[in-house]
């Protein structure tokens, strides 16, 4: 599961990398406030995503995690929510997966453990599209859902997103041969994924081509 990610392109970039997609009137807003650089993404922090708004799209904010299926519930007094999506015939899931609640996750690289001979125990290998890391997107869904995430919290009420995952390309497989996270690195499939029937848009649920990610060694703490 990719339980680690990094966003660190500004919300220009954001704009001007998504405005590919847009039609002619249509506009993207932005309604995420200030945002910081985000270098490492965990669950339950908030993050930006871009879904389905008025007159076209807008940028947004939400927490990562997604509300957990009430049977695996029993017994816990918090629910820190699903990041990772992978079942989507399963009726807990289905209710989001309708063009209001689908969104776009900006990414520029993200990691799994790395499993390989030799490698430190829990260290992140991380991905990207290439050494400079251009920007990209998760196929997501979002909700708002109020639950108990923290027990310090009590219930809240807020805005949650997750993103689907996949068979893994040949890169991620040498690593974690079990998923990876949907991506759509190509604008006709952000716009598709957003607004696309539900066939059409599951349709993205595959594996990235074999050969487009690259192995990232050093990712330090510092932004590109």
């Amino acid at each position: 599961m990719c339980n680690l990610y990094s966003q660190t392109r500004s919300q220009d970039a954001m704009r001007q990398v998504f405005s590919q997609a847009l039609l002619a009137g249509e506009a993207l807003q932005d309604n995420s406030g200030n945002q910081p650089v985000l270098r490492r993404i965990y669950p339950d922090y908030r993050a930006p995503v871009i879904t389905v708004a008025a007159g076209g799209f807008q940028i947004t904010t939400a927490r990562w995690g997604m509300p957990t299926p009430q049977a695996c519930l029993v017994g816990k007094r918090t629910d820190p929510g699903v990041t990772n999506i992978r079942n989507t015939a399963s009726a807990h899931w289905r209710r989001w997966l309708g063009v209001t609640h689908r969104c776009l996750v900006p990414f520029d690289a993200f990691s799994e453990p790395d499993t390989r001979p030799g490698a430190a125990r829990g260290k992140p290998l991380w991905f990207a599209l290439g050494q400079d890391r251009p920007l990209a997107f998760f196929a997501g869904i979002h909700t708002e859902w109020t639950s108990v995430r923290r027990l310090k919290e009590g219930a809240v009420t807020t805005d949650l997103f997750g993103f689907l995952t996949t068979e893994p390309n040949r890169e991620v497989a040498a690593v974690h041969p079990k998923a990876m996270p949907v991506i759509l690195s190509r604008p006709e499939d952000w716009r598709r994924w957003l607004s696309a029937p539900l066939p059409e848009a599951l349709s993205l649920q595959r594996p990235l081509e074999d050969g487009s990610l690259e192995v990232l060694e050093d990712v330090t703490d510092e932004p590109l």
